[in-house]
Protein backbone atom coordinates (compact mmCIF):
# COMPACT_ATOMS: atom_id res chain seq x y z
CA UNK A 1 0.00 0.00 0.00
CA UNK A 2 1.57 3.34 -0.86
CA UNK A 3 -0.08 6.76 -0.67
CA UNK A 4 0.62 9.01 -3.88
CA UNK A 5 -0.25 12.88 -3.35
CA UNK A 6 -3.05 13.37 -5.10
CA UNK A 7 -2.20 16.29 -8.51
CA UNK A 8 -5.06 18.21 -10.88
CA UNK A 9 -5.38 15.44 -13.19
CA UNK A 10 -6.79 13.40 -10.28
CA UNK A 11 -9.86 15.72 -9.71
CA UNK A 12 -12.30 13.36 -10.75
CA UNK A 13 -11.02 10.62 -8.70
CA UNK A 14 -10.97 13.13 -5.64
CA UNK A 15 -14.54 14.41 -6.32
CA UNK A 16 -15.88 10.82 -6.55
CA UNK A 17 -14.09 9.24 -3.18
CA UNK A 18 -15.38 12.53 -1.30
CA UNK A 19 -18.36 12.13 -2.47
CA UNK A 20 -18.71 8.42 -1.58
CA UNK A 21 -17.51 9.47 1.96
CA UNK A 22 -19.87 12.43 2.22
CA UNK A 23 -22.94 9.76 1.21
CA UNK A 24 -22.42 7.56 3.94
CA UNK A 25 -21.95 10.43 6.31
CA UNK A 26 -25.54 12.00 5.71
CA UNK A 27 -27.41 9.30 7.78
CA UNK A 28 -25.61 10.45 10.66
CA UNK A 29 -26.94 14.34 10.95
CA UNK A 30 -29.29 16.49 9.25
CA UNK A 31 -25.83 18.59 8.68
CA UNK A 32 -24.52 16.15 6.17
CA UNK A 33 -27.20 16.31 3.93
CA UNK A 34 -25.98 16.70 0.07
CA UNK A 35 -26.96 19.40 -2.22
CA UNK A 36 -25.84 16.86 -5.07
CA UNK A 37 -27.66 13.95 -6.63
CA UNK A 38 -24.11 12.54 -8.31
CA UNK A 39 -20.64 12.90 -8.37
CA UNK A 40 -20.57 14.39 -11.27
CA UNK A 41 -22.71 17.03 -10.23
CA UNK A 42 -19.89 18.24 -7.93
CA UNK A 43 -18.08 21.28 -9.02
CA UNK A 44 -14.24 21.06 -9.40
CA UNK A 45 -13.31 24.36 -8.31
CA UNK A 46 -13.32 23.86 -4.20
CA UNK A 47 -11.24 20.48 -4.86
CA UNK A 48 -8.79 22.64 -6.99
CA UNK A 49 -8.30 25.12 -3.87
CA UNK A 50 -7.98 22.03 -1.84
CA UNK A 51 -4.97 20.98 -3.83
CA UNK A 52 -3.51 24.20 -3.90
CA UNK A 53 -3.61 25.07 -0.30
CA UNK A 54 -0.41 24.66 1.19
CA UNK A 55 -1.14 23.17 4.82
CA UNK A 56 -3.44 20.65 3.08
CA UNK A 57 -2.64 17.61 1.03
CA UNK A 58 -4.48 14.61 -0.60
CA UNK A 59 -3.34 11.13 -1.08
CA UNK A 60 -4.37 8.23 -3.04
CA UNK A 61 -4.78 5.15 -1.59
CA UNK A 62 -2.82 3.00 -4.04
CA UNK A 63 -2.60 -1.40 -3.81
CA UNK A 64 -0.81 -2.69 -6.97
CA UNK A 65 -1.44 0.60 -9.47
CA UNK A 66 -5.37 0.40 -8.24
CA UNK A 67 -6.57 3.46 -6.08
CA UNK A 68 -8.23 2.11 -3.14
CA UNK A 69 -8.46 4.92 -1.21
CA UNK A 70 -8.11 8.78 -0.29
CA UNK A 71 -6.97 10.57 2.79
CA UNK A 72 -6.88 14.05 3.59
CA UNK A 73 -4.34 15.64 5.45
CA UNK A 74 -4.33 19.64 6.97
CA UNK A 75 -1.31 20.67 8.95
CA UNK A 76 -2.02 22.81 12.28
CA UNK A 77 -0.53 24.36 15.55
CA UNK A 78 -1.44 25.28 18.88
CA UNK A 79 1.43 27.88 19.96
CA UNK A 80 -0.05 27.58 23.86
CA UNK A 81 -0.11 24.40 24.29
CA UNK A 82 2.60 21.85 24.85
CA UNK A 83 1.51 19.81 22.14
CA UNK A 84 1.88 22.08 19.24
CA UNK A 85 2.27 21.34 16.32
CA UNK A 86 -0.44 18.59 14.54
CA UNK A 87 -1.72 16.50 11.66
CA UNK A 88 -5.62 16.35 11.41
CA UNK A 89 -7.03 13.19 9.05
CA UNK A 90 -9.73 15.18 7.56
CA UNK A 91 -10.88 12.43 5.43
CA UNK A 92 -10.01 8.83 5.11
CA UNK A 93 -12.11 6.58 2.80
CA UNK A 94 -11.00 3.12 1.90
CA UNK A 95 -13.28 1.82 -0.68
CA UNK A 96 -15.87 -1.07 0.39
CA UNK A 97 -13.94 -3.90 -1.75
CA UNK A 98 -11.03 -3.32 0.82
CA UNK A 99 -12.49 -2.56 4.06
CA UNK A 100 -11.58 -4.87 6.71
CA UNK A 101 -8.37 -5.94 5.46
CA UNK A 102 -5.41 -3.48 6.82
CA UNK A 103 -5.49 -0.79 4.66
CA UNK A 104 -6.91 1.84 6.91
CA UNK A 105 -4.84 0.97 9.45
CA UNK A 106 -1.77 1.13 7.22
CA UNK A 107 -2.77 4.54 6.00
CA UNK A 108 -3.07 5.75 9.37
CA UNK A 109 0.81 3.98 10.01
CA UNK A 110 1.81 5.93 6.97
CA UNK A 111 -0.07 9.19 8.30
CA UNK A 112 1.77 8.90 11.65
CA UNK A 113 5.47 8.73 9.87
CA UNK A 114 4.44 11.74 7.36
CA UNK A 115 3.41 13.88 10.43
CA UNK A 116 6.93 13.09 12.13
CA UNK A 117 8.63 14.14 9.39
CA UNK A 118 6.96 16.89 9.01
CA UNK A 119 7.58 18.35 12.45
CA UNK A 120 4.56 17.15 14.06
CA UNK A 121 3.57 15.82 17.87
CA UNK A 122 0.39 14.86 17.57
CA UNK A 123 -2.61 13.64 15.37
CA UNK A 124 -5.95 14.41 14.92
CA UNK A 125 -9.00 12.73 13.89
CA UNK A 126 -12.79 13.30 13.95
CA UNK A 127 -15.62 11.09 12.98
CA UNK A 128 -19.32 11.32 13.62
CA UNK A 129 -20.62 10.36 17.13
CA UNK A 130 -22.86 8.17 16.21
CA UNK A 131 -20.51 6.30 13.31
CA UNK A 132 -19.43 3.61 15.63
CA UNK A 133 -17.70 2.23 12.94
CA UNK A 134 -15.10 4.75 12.28
CA UNK A 135 -14.73 5.28 16.45
CA UNK A 136 -13.93 1.47 17.00
CA UNK A 137 -11.59 2.25 13.64
CA UNK A 138 -9.72 5.14 15.57
CA UNK A 139 -9.55 3.43 18.88
CA UNK A 140 -7.84 0.43 17.35
CA UNK A 141 -5.16 2.45 15.83
CA UNK A 142 -4.78 4.23 19.00
CA UNK A 143 -6.35 7.01 18.82
CA UNK A 144 -8.55 8.52 22.20
CA UNK A 145 -11.68 10.79 22.18
CA UNK A 146 -10.54 13.99 23.19
CA UNK A 147 -13.69 15.89 22.43
CA UNK A 148 -17.23 16.29 21.35
CA UNK A 149 -17.81 19.28 18.19
CA UNK A 150 -21.45 20.61 18.69
CA UNK A 151 -23.15 22.27 15.47
CA UNK A 152 -26.35 24.55 15.90
CA UNK A 153 -28.24 25.51 12.64
CA UNK A 154 -28.77 29.54 12.12
CA UNK A 155 -32.46 29.72 10.81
Amino acid sequence: MQLIEATAEDIDTLIDSWYTLASGMADYSEFNELVYESAGEVPEDGFRRLLESENVSNYLVEEDGETIGWVTLQEGEHPSREYTSYTKIVNLLIREAYRNEGYGAAVVSRVKELAREAGCDHLKVSCEWHNQGARRFYRDTGFEEKQVTFVQDLD
